[in-house]
Order: structure tokens, then sequence, then C-alpha cells
């Protein structure tokens, strides 16, 4: 589910294409705060039923006025038990709804609707293992509505609109369904009939459209697994128009879109916008997951979006969340999280993927979201992607964690992998045959990475997904001659890491130089040298925001060049070249007072400097002096205390 968004902040300047949309990210984090807070009380659970059979089939066929807050309905479920002696079905269904029968093999069976929201149905006979069978349920009533809003009445320009939105937990609450993450239904029928001002957007195709008296059926088709929370059923008085992207593979995909007829104007200039979010996403990832079908948008009242397989149902037609839905195509509807633990893989990809079409097409929003996105995240200093309250949706859904922090995480793994091994490593996860058009959890997403770039990332996964918290970093450098030495030290914002084990990309800049190192950082503490034949002037922690980092500092510090060099040199000198002053940088002489000379090659003394046993730093002039070599002695000191400075 997308990141909700105050629909009177939102920015509705919208163009038709990806040169000129604008963005538009009015208050993400704080108004997904609100939305958890607001439906917290509400929250259903997960199912407990159908663990002993595998859903096949359902046939949906529903009443619905958008007039009238209720729903009518029949459904068909074809399964395959899974145990033998199979007595008795189960679904996850409101008690607030009504059963009126239930009808097996044509015949009217008893049933029974628990207090805790399931339907229990014995059969005639018991079944054995791995037969096909299947059951119709005939309901009615006024639905209920938990989690986002699970099942919504509102109108738009005084037009009545009913819609659904089932996640987490929220199917039960309008039709008798196996709300669970680990069976897929195969293939579904949906079948709406309204008042004929009206038009129901679903899921798949629409295979027909005919009236009947003074009502219309709509008929809409889908040949792909779908879990029952991405089903889903929207009606109004929809006007309707398509755009269409050229894909990879040379086919065209459909982009069906159901609007409000006052936004059509303005729907129609926008939408375009998505022709080169899928173009990006299908040169990234394997081909658009459901391309035998479509991809849409239906517009809904609520207050953001939903991914519902194949067709999106959305406030606005705004960059941001359009690109962000549509990611959900590949992570969370063709890959779908196996636990709620495991949101991330759903919402922390979508996030990260409306990230890279701002990369692509927008390199200047792309630092500005990079930087908001580790500013929220790190404002506060615990917090796992892993949710660890699979009971409260606020958790599941918690805007720092699971999106931002989700998001970050990848970006991180992409810095730690490089972008051909990272991208691939995705691409072999979409194909895996077992994960495919089914569910993953986060041991599946590890295995893939590991095997593609031949890494451990045992570490990685325990620091940024299990383990909670950022590094502040504090860099130190010094120079001496053409040795660079950095020094990397840690600290974290949550006990639950030691360490953060990263490659730690710094930037150095001088006359002539322009250069980003990467440092395989490991421990606190850790020393490294790189050889560079220009003069460093200036130097910047992770100018191009890989790490999610906070409160990270550098500093000159030309005493590391005698920590971390032979113990016999005794100072060092800097800047080198020079063009006027150097600075000599050397420990205190506890021994007494020193004696530093400036020579030339061959050896005259040209200034002789007396220095105190507590100083630990000599400014000399070279002002005065030519172009050339010059040599800096210390006369106390062992006999490599001698540096070669040049003069420009």
């Amino acid at each position: 589910m997308k990141k909700v968004l105050i629909v009177l902040l939102m920015c509705f300047s919208l163009f038709s294409t990806a040169q000129n949309t604008q963005i538009c990210k009015d208050g993400e984090d704080a108004i997904v705060s609100i939305e958890r807070h607001a439906h917290r009380f509400a929250l259903q659970r997960s199912s407990n039923t159908g663990v002993d059979y595998d859903l096949k089939y359902h046939r949906c066929e529903w009443s619905i006025d958008p007039a009238i807050y209720a729903i009518q309905g029949k459904i068909t479920s074809y399964f395959v038990t899974k145990n033998s002696a199979f007595a008795q079905i189960n679904f996850d269904l409101s008690n607030v709804l009504v059963v009126d029968s239930v009808m097996y093999h044509g015949v009217s069976i008893g049933f029974n609707q628990s207090a805790i929201n399931e339907l229990h149905i014995p059969l005639s006979i018991p079944l054995a293992s791995n037969v096909l069978d299947s059951v119709s349920v005939i309901y009615h009533g006024v639905p209920s509505s938990s989690g986002f809003g699970s099942f919504n009445q509102d109108q738009h320009n005084g037009i009545p609109v009913i819609w659904s939105l089932s996640e987490p937990f929220g199917s039960l609450d309008w039709w008798p369904c196996k709300q669970s993450l680990d069976d897929k239904i195969d293939s579904i029928d949906i079948i709406v009939t309204t008042p004929q001002a009206y038009r129901a957007a679903s899921n798949g195709l629409l295979i027909e459209e005919y009236p009947v008296g003074n009502e219309k059926v709509y008929h809409w088709q889908s040949h792909y697994p779908i879990p029952a929370y991405l089903m889903a059923v929207a009606v109004t008085n929809y006007a309707v128009y398509s755009d269409f992207v050229p894909l990879g593979n040379g086919d065209t995909l459909e982009v069906l879109n159901y609007v409000y007829p006052e936004d059509l104007s303005t729907a129609m200039a926008s939408t375009p916008d998505i022709i080169n979010t899928i173009q990006l996403y299908d040169s990234l990832n394997i081909l658009y997951p459901f391309a035998d079908e479509k991809y849409g948008h239906a517009q809904f009242n609520w207050g953001g979006g939903m991914e519902h397989q194949t067709m999106t149902f959305i406030v606005g037609f705004y960059h941001d969340l359009m690109a962000h839905e549509c990611a959900h195509q590949w992570f969370g509807d063709h890959i779908t999280c196996g636990s709620w633990e495991d949101i991330w893989l759903n919402e922390g990809f979508a996030t990260y993927f409306e990230g890279l079409t701002e990369e692509r097409y927008f390199p200047g929003v792309w630092a500005n979201w990079k930087s908001s996105k580790i500013s929220g995240i790190t404002s506060i200093p615990d917090g796992s992607v892993k949710c660890t309250d699979t009971t409260d949706v606020g958790r599941i859904f918690d805007g720092r964690l699971t999106y931002n922090k989700g998001a970050y995480l990848l970006h991180m793994l992409r810095w730690k992998m490089g972008d051909s091994l990272f991208f691939q490593g995705l691409r072999n996860y979409q194909n895996d045959p077992l994960l495919s058009y089914a569910y993953a959890k986060t041991p599946d997403l590890i295995n893939h990475m590991q095997n593609v770039s031949g890494l451990s990332l045992t570490t990685f996964f325990n620091q940024w997904y299990y383990q909670q918290g950022n590094p502040s970093y504090q860099i130190q450098w010094a120079q001496q001659g053409t040795d660079l030495i950095v020094q990397i030290n840690q600290t974290q914002s949550d006990p639950s890491v030691t360490y953060f084990e990263m490659p730690v990309p710094i930037r150095f800049v001088g006359a002539g130089l322009d250069t980003i190192l990467r440092f395989e950082n490991t421990f606190n503490g850790q020393i490294f040298h790189a050889v560079i034949g220009n003069t460093v002037s200036a130097v910047t922690f992770d100018p191009d925001l890989w790490l999610l980092a906070s409160n990270n500092t550098v500093t000159a510090n030309p005493l590391l060049a005698l920590e971390s060099h032979d113990q016999n040199v005794s100072f060092v000198c800097y800047p080198n070249p020079v063009s006027d002053h150097v600075v000599v940088s050397f420990k205190s002489n506890t021994s007494g007072d020193d004696v530093f000379q400036l020579t030339d090659l061959l050896g005259n003394t040209l200034e002789e400097f007396r220095i105190k046993s507590n100083e630990t730093q000599l400014d000399i002039s070279l002002k005065n002096y030519p172009s050339g070599t010059y040599l800096i002695r210390s006369k106390n000191r062992n006999v490599n205390a001698v540096q070669r400075i040049v003069k420009i």
C-alpha cells in the first residue's frame, strides 16, 4: 500500500510527460503516522482458515449500488483438498454479514458463522486428499470497515462511489475468502451488477458488459494468481480512456484509466507519465508481470493509492504516487510478501523504485529524495525494517521503517553489490519459479543476492534488516606527499548493532583532483592508505548519499600521518606542494626543546626555528623563496626526521 497523503496539501500541477510532471511529496511521513493511528483500533487478524485446502478459482458475483452502503453476493470457490478425510471447508467472513445459504453440488447445506469471523461449512461426505471440489456462498449485508477502510462509500462531485481496500486483513469484511499469505487464487471471475449510470472497475480484463433491465453487468476476468487482499472492486460513474506503453519485448501494454468525469481533462494530461515509468521498470526488472491482461488506474477518494493487481486504486494522477503503485505490480503483486513481518518486500521496494524514476527522469529531485529519506529515518534512533508487531496495522505500514528504511536498505545493497549485480539479483529473484506469482520472505531475497554476487550478506541484513538504528561516522584524514591517510570511526544510534560494516565513499578535491574513493570499512578506528598525486584541499563524506548515516563529521588531522606511518617519522608538512605557508605538525617533544631547519637540497640552512617542548605546530612562510624543492629537518629527532616540500 502506498504512503497516504493529505489531499488538501497535494500538488495538482500535473503535466503529460516525465520531463515536466511536478513531483508532489507533501507530508509523507506525518500522514502515514496520522492514518495508521486512525485505524489502529480497527485491526483484524490474519487467516487461520484454509491450511488444509488449496484455492484454485473464485467466481465472485456482486450486486453493488454505490448510493447504498451494502453488498449482496454469491462466491463460488473451487479448491483442492490437501488432507485425507477432508470434512469441512472454512472461510474468513465477518459475522456482521448474513449468509443466506451455502450450495454444494446443487444442494443447500448447513453452515456455521463463528464469533471470530469464520464461516464453517461441513461437507456431506468427507473428501480424500487431492480432490477438486467447489462450494457457493450466497450472502448479503452492510460491511464493517477495518484496516485502511476495507469497504467504503463516499461522493465525488455529488455522485456516490463505493470501493474496496482490503489490505491487510479486510477482505473478510465484505466477502467470504481465505485471507492468508500462503495460497494465491489461480484465477478469478468478478461479475458486478450495478445501476446503468455507473461502471465497475476491477482486476484483469473486462470480458463483457451488458444491460439487464435498469442495470448493467461488468464481467472482469484474470488468469494470474492473486491473493485475496489484492482483489478489488470500485463502482461509480467513471469516464474511461487508455494510454499505451511500448514494452521491451515489442508488445504494447494497455493502461486502462477509470476516472471521475470532473477530473478527466487533468487525468488525461497526467497519466501518460506512467509510460516512462513502466518502460524504466521493464528495463530494470522482468517484463511487466501481467502483460497478457492490462495495467490500470481507478480513481477513489481515499488519501493515497492501493496496488490492486492490474488496476491500482488512486486518489490523483501525479508522478510519485503512480510510480510507487506501479512498482507494486512487480513487488507486492507478482511476488507478494509471505508474511506481514516481511511487508518491506512490498513497500520498501515500491518506495525505492519510485525513487529510481527520479534518479532517471528528475536528477535534481533525486538528491532531495535521498536526503529527505535519511533525515526522516534517522530522526528516531531505533527501529528495524523487519516488522516486529504484525498485530498492529500502524507498525506494519510504518512510513519511516517499512517504506523509507526498507527503500534505503535496497539503496545501500545496490551500493555494496554494484548496479549490474544488484539488478541481476532482482531479476533472478523475480524469475525464481518458487517465488514467481507466489510469496516470498526476506531470506529468499538474500539467497538470490548472495548467489549472484558471491558475497556473504548475513552481516549486512543482520545490521540493516533485523537490527535497529544507524551509524554516525567520524572521518579523519591527512596527506603526506602522495600518501593519503584516512581513519574511519563510527558511533551507533542503537545498541543492537555494535558496528555497521559498510563500504564508505569519500570525495577528495584539490587542484586538478576530484575523485571518490571507496573504503571497505569493517571496524572502528580502521586506517586506510591511498596513493594520490595531487594536494587535497577538501574532503566530503558520502557525497552521493549511498549510506543511511547521520551527524557525520570530516576532520583534517595532520598527526594521523605520524600515527599511521613508520614510528621513526616524527612530523608532517602540509600542504605539499605549497605556494605560501607550510605547516609543520609534530608531537610534543618530552625530552626538551627542539630545533627545525629549512634547508635547500644541498643541506644549506636557510632558516632555523626553535620550538618549545609543549608546542606541536610550526608555520613557515615561503613567500620570499623561489619555486623549487626544500627540506625541513628536525635537529633533535631521529635520522628519518626529514621531509621534502615543493614550493610552486
